[in-house]
């Protein structure tokens, strides 16, 4: 593209490279090898969540190289950083999960700090693990400059036993090994086979999840993120989306052109389709919520109330992200959904064009039963469900995609931390018929919001996936399944009913009628609301200390700041 289409003295980065008082900043870049040309061109800031913490990030600055190369060709100067992620594979199951939310926000204000400090104008993201994908798509429609995300690609299946396999698989086996159904040569077999390359965890879970959100919603390009890590074809996304970024910058189509209710209500229906994370249910409002839109879990849940479950992708079903991929990917789940009825096709992406127009020329393949018709599909509605009821005013989320039983009462066992209830299971004290609840390990409780997997895995090692139930005002592993309800509000560290119940309460799930009780009268919750005490956490300085005190409710997306409604102004203004 023609350099002289972008006009500089509107964009960002001349408040570091145009006029003679930038003179000091200009040295910088000639510092760095930079010419003049190149000083005149547009900056944009090229970022990824690349580190050795996890085989999640481990190939981003590969496609890194590759994305800056697009933007040069298509007009642009790239500026390549990075930040942080936390990895939830690595950090599930012990104290380390309380850093895994709160890294959501530290990836966004981080962005956002090294964009505002350096004047881009432009970004171009690349994401692995869970948190890092809503977290640079959070701060992109926050700064609101063009922006492009492209996911860095899911991990090839592992081989055992004749049989694809995934991290979920392990964490499922350690629940055998417990139980005593395999040995430990079996667990260290299955473990070492399990992930074979770089790239994110590999089933339906929730990086696989938000990078179909990122195509469904506008922000990457169309098939962008189906083709896994170690493939070459990522290079070449990278590239196109190093080209198109660029024409953004030309046109000025900002994030929030894209990010619409519309697109937003897309989002989760592709969620929903597809038996997605109940993390989505988290991301989707706080995504919401930098736009300044109200769109919160409620909103989710009813859109997955009514969009039919058609594709079979593990942790419920019998296919991998791949499979998709390899009958052509997010485009046709969206082709499918969109000839339904199920989409807005008008709204905008970042081609340029609209989701009708992206879809135009994709065709369904009868050849194979990865993402099903209208006409047959794996159930009527979505494969996550929301639930309401006296346990939980505000909310929650469970899973229900292939699970068989979606109905389930039975008396409480409490827990105080995710510690407790993962010794109790392991050790086999608890009963079919229970259900577990573990709490004071919400947003501000735990701090963090704890993902369970390691728990939920185990219980279901163990032989007792649908035989119990477990409810938190935590949250869930997108490899999670089993009757597992998360996000409950308000959580426990507020005196929400999920602090009042004790063992033997009776509590009623419905996830047909969408309902969450405990058999306790109004007055009976009162009295115990009236004696509750809240508890201090151990987190009393530091990062997560600050997190607790910031972060708000689930059922608004977990956020820390008051967003795109309080703005005054925005950072692509000024």
């Amino acid at each position: 593209m023609d350099a002289k289409v972008f006009d500089k003295s509107k964009l960002p980065s001349r408040h570091t490279t145009v006029g003679a008082e930038r003179a000091p900043q200009r040295s910088f870049y000639y510092a760095m090898g930079l010419d003049a040309e190149d000083i005149a061109k547009p900056f944009v800031g090229v970022v990824t969540t690349w580190n050795e913490a996890a085989p999640c990030n481990i190939s981003l600055s590969r496609q890194a190289q590759a994305a800056k190369k697009g933007v040069k060709r298509a007009g642009g100067t790239p500026r390549e950083f990075t930040t942080i992620t936390v990895t939830d594979g690595i950090a599930m199951g012990h104290a380390g999960m309380k850093a895994s939310l709160a890294s959501r926000e530290v990836i966004a204000d981080s962005v956002e700090l090294t964009v505002r400090g350096h004047c881009y104008d432009a970004i171009l993201g690349i994401a692995g693990c869970d948190k890092s994908l809503p977290g640079l798509m959070m701060a992109m429609v926050r700064l609101n400059v063009p922006s492009v995300f492209m996911y860095g690609g899911s991990i090839l299946p592992g081989r055992f036993q004749d049989k694809d396999v995934t991290i979920g698989d392990v964490f499922e086996a350690v629940g055998m090994f417990a139980a005593g159904k395999v040995d430990e040569d079996y667990l260290h077999d299955l473990e070492c086979v399990a992930c074979p390359s770089a790239g994110s965890c590999g089933g339906q879970f929730t990086a696989n999840t938000m990078a179909c959100v990122s195509e469904a919603i506008g922000l990457a390009l169309p098939g962008s993120s189906g083709a896994p890590a170690p493939y070459e074809s990522r290079d070449a996304y990278a590239e196109k989306s190093g080209e198109a970024l660029m024409s953004l910058v030309a046109t000025q189509l900002r994030p929030r052109d894209i990010v619409t209710r519309k697109a937003l209500e897309n989002a989760a229906t592709v969620v929903a389709a597809s038996g997605g994370s109940t993390n989505a249910g988290l991301h989707l409002p706080a995504m919401a919520h930098e736009c300044g839109i109200e769109f919160d879990l409620h909103d989710v849940t009813e859109i997955f109330k009514r969009t039919p479950y058609i594709a079979d992708l593990k942790p419920g079903g019998k296919y991998l992200p791949k499979d998709m991929f390899e009958i052509g990917g997010v485009p046709v789940l969206m082709k499918v959904l969109h000839d339904g009825g199920f989409l807005h096709g008008d709204c905008l992406t970042v081609t340029g064009k609209t989701i009708a127009d992206n879809l135009r020329d994709v065709t369904f393949p009868e050849d194979q039963d990865v993402i099903r018709p209208l006409s047959n599909p794996l159930s009527p509605t979505g494969g996550v469900v929301g639930l309401r009821g006296n346990l939980a005013p505000q909310g929650g989320i469970v899973k229900v995609a292939g699970m068989k039983r979606l109905q389930f009462e039975g008396p409480a066992k409490i827990f105080d931390s995710e510690e407790d209830c993962y010794e109790a299971v392991q050790a086999g004290r608890y009963a079919e018929g229970d259900v577990l609840v573990i709490r004071y390990e919400g947003p501000r409780g735990g701090p963090g919001m704890r993902e369970m997997l390691a728990t939920t895995a185990a219980i279901y090692g163990q032989g007792m996936g649908e035989k119990v139930a477990l409810i938190t005002d935590g949250r869930f592993s997108g490899a999670t399944r089993g009757f597992c309800v998360g996000h409950l509000g308000p959580e426990a560290a507020v005196g929400g009913p999920i602090a009042l119940i004790k063992d033997g309460d009776k509590i009623s799930i419905d996830a047909e009628a969408g309902t969450l009780h405990v058999h306790l009268s109004d007055e009976e919750l009162a009295a115990r609301k009236a004696a509750w005490r809240p508890r201090q956490t151990d987190f009393q300085s530091g990062t997560l200390w600050k997190y607790a005190q910031l972060v708000g409710d689930a059922e608004k997306g977990a956020v820390t700041h008051p967003g795109g409604s309080a703005e005054t102004h925005v950072y692509a203004d000024i």
